[in-house]
């Protein structure tokens, strides 16, 4: 097992990517069999009582298990989610940040499936669980050269 991209450059072509939400998520930490990513909380990303929403959850778990493909099997900007599962467990933090731990459980060539952990920056307890699956575009085809 190898990285196809380091944390800096999963970083730039994140940017790359997704200008328009590039600066929400920040890379904490890469290694080949693991990622940990940050949420940066923002009054959009919460929900009546002042708590991070479902969606922003779920946006930072998609984004965890893309990543995670990205850094191991390189530029595959049309990677899609085709199944995702998630269990919410508790409360988040009100405004905290969200720091999210995957670990991909599969990576083949056209599927990649992603777990992931959630949890309030600064708590130990988890406040959701994601699995995630990815299709990913073979490789020299015309969506695997994009980007």
């Amino acid at each position: 097992m190898s990285l196809a991209l380091n944390k800096q450059e999963l970083t730039e072509y994140l940017a790359q990517v997704f200008p328009q939400v590039h600066k929400d998520f920040v890379v904490e930490d890469l290694t080949e069999t693991a990622i940990t990513m940050r949420l940066k909380v923002e009054d959009r990303h919460l929900r009546p009582g002042g708590t991070v929403s479902g969606p922003s959850m779920f946006g930072l778990a998609d984004v965890c298990v893309y990543a995670m493909v990205l850094a191991r099997k390189g530029r595959q900007s049309l990677a899609v989610t085709t199944s995702s599962s998630m269990d919410f467990l508790r409360k988040p933090e009100g405004g905290a940040d969200m720091i999210a731990e995957c670990r991909l459980l599969k990576l083949g060539r056209t599927l990649a499936v992603g777990d992931v952990l959630m949890y309030s920056d600064g708590s130990d307890k988890p406040v959701a669980r994601a699995s995630l699956t990815y299709s990913i575009p073979p490789v020299g085809s015309e969506a695997a050269a994009f980007g």
